[in-house]
């Protein structure tokens, strides 16, 4: 998994709430079995018309937020089935962070499994900052994890909270599996002492 240190992208702010994993990446495309290729279908039903088309009314869809990395949202952000395609489709998209007044929790937490900085704010700073990425197209965020602080170049700075555990895993790049590995010698030496495998 890519460490997440400090980021600086523009934001694509989606202005609605209940967005849920089916809106994210809609089912038709759970099956395949890898992490990547899924950025092509995220927000499917909305950036393209029935004939396979751009929606060109679809922010997405809109220089600059086609280039955008930071993905600003209202509450309860990622709601609905716990298909972890759907952090998949929005790393593969580019996302690398989720701001929004609340998400659902297990969204919330395949985020962080999958390379993404999920941040919860107040709903007057998620205000705030809709109001300054709808007024300036290709409005930018730097986000650091070390300092836990959300920054532009205007002299905006909001500190966020995030699980210490969590927060460390992000910085050093480890998933799940990255973790287990890291006692891959006393795996072995378990395994060795109960027979489980052969010297």
């Amino acid at each position: 998994m890519q460490p997440f240190v400090k980021h600086s992208g523009i934001v694509a702010p989606i202005d609605r709430p209940n967005i849920d994993t089916d809106q994210i990446i809609p089912k038709q495309f759970l099956k395949r079995i890898e992490r990547t290729g899924f950025g092509q279908f995220l927000f499917y039903d909305w950036r393209y018309r029935n004939d396979g088309s751009d929606n060109p009314d679809f922010i997405l869809n809109q220089p600059p937020y086609d280039k955008a990395t930071i993905l600003l949202a209202r509450q309860n952000f990622g709601c609905g089935s716990s298909r972890e395609h759907a952090p998949w489709a929005l790393l593969d998209y580019g996302f690398r962070v989720i701001i929004a007044p609340s998400l659902a929790d297990i969204f919330y937490n395949n985020c962080f499994k999958n390379g993404i900085l999920p941040i919860r704010l107040d709903e007057a700073q998620v205000d705030q900052l809709f109001e300054r990425a709808l007024k300036q197209p290709g409005y930018k965020l730097t986000v650091d994890l070390e300092s836990t602080q959300i920054s532009d170049d205007q002299g905006l700075s909001i500190p966020f909270e995030v699980d210490a555990f969590r927060r460390q895993c992000l910085l050093e790049g480890l998933d799940d599996i990255s973790l287990t590995l890291e006692h891959e010698d006393k795996i072995a030496a378990y395994e060795r002492a109960h027979g489980i495998v052969a010297d």
